[in-house]
C-alpha cells in the first residue's frame, strides 16, 4: 500500500510541475505609472501600485526605471488589483531585489497613495 501511495505521489510531481517556466519582461516603460510587459505569447498594460509622480519630476522617475529595468528585463508581476480594466500591481526584477514602486519612492520621486 505504501509503494502504490509513493507511486501516485511521484507521478502526481512529475506532471504537476512544469518543465519550463518562462516570466514576463519589460516590453515598454510608458511613464512613471505605466508599464507594458509581456511573455511569449500576450502583452498586459498594468499601473504601478502606490505610485503618484508630480509633472516635474515625471521625466526623471521615467529614466531611473528605465535605467534600473531596460527593456527585455525579466519581471515577477504581483498584482493587487483591477482599475479600469488596468492590471494595478507590484513589478518586481526577477530575483525580487527591486520593486519599481519602492524604487521611485526611496528617490522621493513620488508621494504614496495606495489607494486603489
Amino acid at each position: 500500500m505504501k509503494e502504490i501511495v509513493s507511486l501516485l505521489i511521484i507521478f502526481f510531481l512529475i506532471f504537476s510541475i512544469p518543465i519550463r517556466v518562462t516570466s514576463a519582461e519589460i516590453l515598454q516603460i510608458n511613464n512613471s505609472n505605466s508599464i507594458l510587459v509581456g511573455d511569449q505569447n500576450r502583452d498586459l498594460s498594468i499601473r504601478l501600485f502606490c505610485v503618484d509622480v508630480n509633472e516635474e519630476n515625471e521625466q526623471i522617475a521615467t529614466n531611473i526605471l528605465k535605467r534600473e529595468f531596460p527593456r527585455g528585463s525579466k519581471v515577477k508581476v504581483k498584482p493587487i488589483s483591477f482599475k479600469e480594466n488596468i492590471l494595478v500591481a507590484r513589478v518586481f526584477n526577477i530575483s525580487e531585489t527591486k520593486e519599481m514602486s519602492e524604487l521611485l519612492i526611496e528617490k522621493y520621486l513620488t508621494n504614496e497613495t495606495c489607494e486603489n
